[in-house]
C-alpha cells in the first residue's frame, strides 16, 4: 500500500472523525496499527494487515464497551497521537519498551479526558491524530523530500514535522468544530 492510502484515512478521521464515531474508531484503530507496526519497521503489506486487524478490533471494543465507547475512541486516537509524538521526539533511535509505554500512557490519559469531556475531547483526539497519520502517509509518498515527517533526523525536521503537525491538527480541530456547531443548528 502506498502513502496515499494512510493520507487519506488520516485526512478523514482528522477533519470528519467526530461526525460518525463508528468512523473515528475504525481510522483511529487503523491509524494506531499503521503507525505502531510502521514504527517497528514492519512492511507496508504487514502494516496494512496489522492496521486493519487493530480497526476491527477497535470498533469491536467500542462496540461491547459502549459505556466506555468515549474513553475507548480517545484512547485510540490517543495512541495515534502517542505513536506519532514518540516518533517525533525519538526518530529512528527509540526503544520498543518506551515507545509502548509511552503511546499505552498517552492512549490512557486521552481515553480519561474524552471520557471527562466527550465532544471537544473526542474532537481534539481526531484532529490530532488523524493529522499524525495523514504527515506519516504524505512521508511514505514522498519519502526522499518529506520523509522527515515520518521520522526525523535533525532537530531542525522535529520542529518542522511538529509545526505541520500542530497546523494540520489545528486545521481538523477548526473544521470538526464548524461542522459540529452546524449539526447542532440544523438539529435544535
Amino acid at each position: 500500500m502506498t502513502g496515499v492510502g494512510v493520507v487519506l484515512v488520516g485526512l478523514l478521521l482528522c477533519f470528519a472523525g467526530r461526525l460518525s464515531i463508528n468512523l473515528a474508531v475504525l481510522a483511529s484503530g487503523f491509524a494506531l496499527g499503521w503507525l505502531v507496526a510502521e514504527g517497528l519497521g514492519s512492511s507496508p503489506g504487514v502494516a496494512v494487515v496489522v492496521a486493519a486487524c487493530a480497526a476491527v478490533v477497535a470498533w469491536v471494543l467500542a462496540t461491547l464497551v459502549f459505556r466506555a465507547a468515549m474513553f475507548v475512541v480517545g484512547a485510540v486516537a490517543g495512541g495515534v497521537i502517542g505513536a506519532k509524538l514518540f516518533g517525533l521526539l525519538q526518530g529512528d533511535d527509540g526503544s520498543v519498551v518506551l515507545a509502548i509505554l509511552f503511546v499505552v500512557a498517552v492512549a490512557v490519559l486521552t481515553g480519561l479526558a474524552t471520557q471527562r469531556f466527550h465532544e471537544t475531547a473526542v474532537i481534539w483526539a481526531c484532529a490530532f491524530g488523524g493529522a499524525g497519520l495523514a504527515l506519516s502517509g504524505v512521508a511514505r509518498v514522498w519519502p526522499d523530500t518529506l520523509g522527515f515527517l515520518r521520522t526525523p533526523h535533525t532537530t531542525t525536521e522535529a520542529i518542522l514535522s511538529a509545526a505541520a503537525w500542530l497546523v494540520l491538527g489545528g486545521l481538523g480541530w477548526s473544521v470538526q468544530r464548524r461542522l459540529t456547531r452546524q449539526r447542532s443548528r440544523i438539529r435544535g
